[in-house]
Protein backbone atom coordinates (compact mmCIF):
# COMPACT_ATOMS: atom_id res chain seq x y z
CA UNK A 1 0.00 0.00 0.00
CA UNK A 2 1.59 3.45 -0.82
CA UNK A 3 1.68 6.16 1.63
CA UNK A 4 -2.31 7.33 2.98
CA UNK A 5 -2.79 10.33 5.04
CA UNK A 6 -5.48 9.65 8.05
CA UNK A 7 -7.59 12.09 9.41
CA UNK A 8 -6.03 15.45 11.72
CA UNK A 9 -6.54 14.45 15.24
CA UNK A 10 -7.56 17.55 17.36
CA UNK A 11 -7.35 16.91 21.25
CA UNK A 12 -7.57 19.56 24.31
CA UNK A 13 -5.04 19.13 26.67
CA UNK A 14 -5.54 19.95 30.57
CA UNK A 15 -2.61 21.41 32.22
CA UNK A 16 -3.50 22.70 35.20
CA UNK A 17 -6.34 25.14 34.62
CA UNK A 18 -4.66 26.19 30.72
CA UNK A 19 -5.75 23.76 28.01
CA UNK A 20 -3.42 23.49 24.54
CA UNK A 21 -4.93 21.76 21.43
CA UNK A 22 -2.93 20.24 19.57
CA UNK A 23 -3.34 19.24 16.03
CA UNK A 24 -1.68 15.75 15.02
CA UNK A 25 -0.77 14.62 10.98
CA UNK A 26 -0.87 10.86 11.16
CA UNK A 27 -0.07 9.12 8.34
CA UNK A 28 -0.38 5.35 7.62
CA UNK A 29 3.11 4.23 5.90
CA UNK A 30 2.34 0.91 4.99
CA UNK A 31 -0.30 -2.45 6.11
CA UNK A 32 0.94 -5.64 6.35
CA UNK A 33 -1.38 -8.61 6.08
CA UNK A 34 0.09 -12.15 7.78
CA UNK A 35 -1.63 -15.51 7.34
CA UNK A 36 -0.76 -18.16 10.14
CA UNK A 37 -1.91 -21.65 8.39
CA UNK A 38 -4.03 -23.81 11.02
CA UNK A 39 -6.06 -27.01 10.85
CA UNK A 40 -8.99 -25.25 10.07
CA UNK A 41 -7.41 -22.71 7.35
CA UNK A 42 -5.63 -19.59 7.65
CA UNK A 43 -5.96 -16.81 10.09
CA UNK A 44 -5.31 -13.38 8.64
CA UNK A 45 -3.54 -10.95 11.33
CA UNK A 46 -2.66 -7.34 10.11
CA UNK A 47 0.12 -4.94 10.84
CA UNK A 48 0.60 -1.30 10.36
CA UNK A 49 3.61 1.16 10.16
CA UNK A 50 1.99 4.67 11.27
CA UNK A 51 4.07 7.80 11.46
CA UNK A 52 2.00 10.89 13.59
CA UNK A 53 4.25 14.67 13.89
CA UNK A 54 3.05 18.43 14.44
CA UNK A 55 4.07 19.72 11.65
CA UNK A 56 6.79 21.69 13.78
CA UNK A 57 9.63 19.90 15.31
CA UNK A 58 8.00 15.80 16.92
CA UNK A 59 8.09 13.25 15.01
CA UNK A 60 7.20 9.75 15.96
CA UNK A 61 6.87 5.98 14.48
CA UNK A 62 5.41 2.81 15.28
CA UNK A 63 4.06 -0.53 14.22
CA UNK A 64 0.54 -1.72 15.45
CA UNK A 65 -0.59 -5.34 14.95
CA UNK A 66 -4.54 -6.78 15.28
CA UNK A 67 -7.06 -9.21 13.45
CA UNK A 68 -8.45 -5.94 11.84
CA UNK A 69 -6.62 -3.08 10.06
CA UNK A 70 -8.64 -0.18 11.46
CA UNK A 71 -7.78 -1.55 14.67
CA UNK A 72 -3.92 -2.34 13.90
CA UNK A 73 -3.58 1.09 12.48
CA UNK A 74 -5.28 2.43 16.13
CA UNK A 75 -2.85 0.59 17.79
CA UNK A 76 0.29 2.02 15.48
CA UNK A 77 -0.52 5.45 16.45
CA UNK A 78 -0.93 5.50 19.87
CA UNK A 79 2.72 3.97 20.08
CA UNK A 80 3.88 6.61 17.82
CA UNK A 81 1.98 9.32 20.18
CA UNK A 82 4.23 8.11 22.86
CA UNK A 83 7.37 7.31 21.03
CA UNK A 84 7.74 10.95 19.48
CA UNK A 85 11.05 12.65 19.58
CA UNK A 86 11.68 16.51 19.17
CA UNK A 87 13.96 17.03 16.14
CA UNK A 88 15.69 20.34 14.99
CA UNK A 89 14.43 22.06 12.04
CA UNK A 90 16.85 25.48 10.96
CA UNK A 91 15.59 27.26 8.21
CA UNK A 92 13.00 25.06 7.32
CA UNK A 93 15.59 21.69 6.43
CA UNK A 94 17.83 19.92 8.85
CA UNK A 95 21.06 21.47 10.60
CA UNK A 96 23.36 19.31 8.84
CA UNK A 97 23.91 15.90 6.36
CA UNK A 98 23.22 12.94 8.37
CA UNK A 99 22.94 8.89 7.60
CA UNK A 100 20.67 7.06 9.47
CA UNK A 101 20.81 3.42 9.67
CA UNK A 102 18.36 0.34 11.13
CA UNK A 103 19.31 -3.23 9.54
CA UNK A 104 19.95 -2.69 5.88
CA UNK A 105 18.34 0.27 5.28
CA UNK A 106 20.26 3.37 5.53
CA UNK A 107 18.93 7.12 4.66
CA UNK A 108 20.66 10.23 3.85
CA UNK A 109 19.35 13.75 4.78
CA UNK A 110 20.95 16.83 3.29
CA UNK A 111 20.16 19.98 4.17
CA UNK A 112 18.26 21.70 1.06
CA UNK A 113 17.63 25.35 0.22
CA UNK A 114 14.74 27.35 0.06
CA UNK A 115 11.64 26.67 -2.35
CA UNK A 116 13.54 22.61 -2.44
CA UNK A 117 10.94 21.35 -1.34
CA UNK A 118 10.86 17.57 -0.09
CA UNK A 119 12.67 15.77 -2.30
CA UNK A 120 11.94 11.77 -0.77
CA UNK A 121 10.53 8.89 -1.34
CA UNK A 122 7.29 7.49 0.56
CA UNK A 123 8.30 6.39 3.10
CA UNK A 124 10.67 8.96 4.25
CA UNK A 125 8.62 11.31 2.96
CA UNK A 126 6.06 10.38 5.39
CA UNK A 127 8.71 11.10 8.56
CA UNK A 128 9.77 14.42 7.17
CA UNK A 129 6.53 16.38 6.50
CA UNK A 130 5.05 14.78 9.57
CA UNK A 131 8.19 16.38 11.59
CA UNK A 132 7.42 20.01 9.51
CA UNK A 133 10.58 19.86 7.27
CA UNK A 134 10.06 21.80 4.22
CA UNK A 135 13.12 21.57 2.12
CA UNK A 136 15.13 18.53 2.15
CA UNK A 137 17.20 16.51 0.26
CA UNK A 138 17.16 12.29 0.65
CA UNK A 139 18.39 9.27 -0.68
CA UNK A 140 16.98 5.89 0.35
CA UNK A 141 20.20 3.37 0.15
CA UNK A 142 20.34 -0.32 0.56
CA UNK A 143 16.89 -1.91 1.96
CA UNK A 144 13.90 -0.32 0.15
CA UNK A 145 11.41 -2.46 2.82
CA UNK A 146 9.07 0.48 4.19
CA UNK A 147 9.40 -0.71 8.12
CA UNK A 148 13.23 -0.35 8.16
CA UNK A 149 13.36 2.95 6.13
CA UNK A 150 11.01 4.68 8.25
CA UNK A 151 13.11 3.67 11.31
CA UNK A 152 16.09 4.56 9.71
CA UNK A 153 14.80 7.72 8.62
CA UNK A 154 14.07 8.25 12.76
CA UNK A 155 17.18 7.42 13.57
CA UNK A 156 18.90 9.92 10.93
CA UNK A 157 16.77 12.72 12.56
CA UNK A 158 17.60 11.85 16.45
CA UNK A 159 20.92 12.24 15.62
CA UNK A 160 20.87 15.83 14.61
CA UNK A 161 21.92 18.67 16.32
CA UNK A 162 22.08 22.48 16.31
CA UNK A 163 24.78 24.73 16.12
CA UNK A 164 23.83 25.78 19.37
CA UNK A 165 23.78 22.68 21.06
CA UNK A 166 27.09 21.39 19.96
CA UNK A 167 28.93 24.94 21.09
CA UNK A 168 27.06 24.43 24.80
CA UNK A 169 28.24 20.99 25.22
CA UNK A 170 31.83 22.22 24.17
CA UNK A 171 32.00 25.06 25.98
CA UNK A 172 31.98 27.24 22.87
CA UNK A 173 30.98 29.96 20.97
CA UNK A 174 28.14 29.25 18.48
CA UNK A 175 31.14 30.72 15.84
CA UNK A 176 33.57 28.44 16.92
CA UNK A 177 31.47 25.42 16.00
CA UNK A 178 30.58 27.38 12.86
Amino acid sequence: MSTVQTQRDTRTKKRGEETEETQLIEQVVKIYRVAKVVKGGRNFRFSAVVVVGDGKGRVGAAKGKAREVPEAIRKAIERAKGNMVDVPIVNTTVPHEVIGRADAANVLLRPASLGTGVVAGGPVRAVLEAAGYENILTKSLGSNNATNVVWATMEGLKQLQTAEEVADRRDLGVEAVL
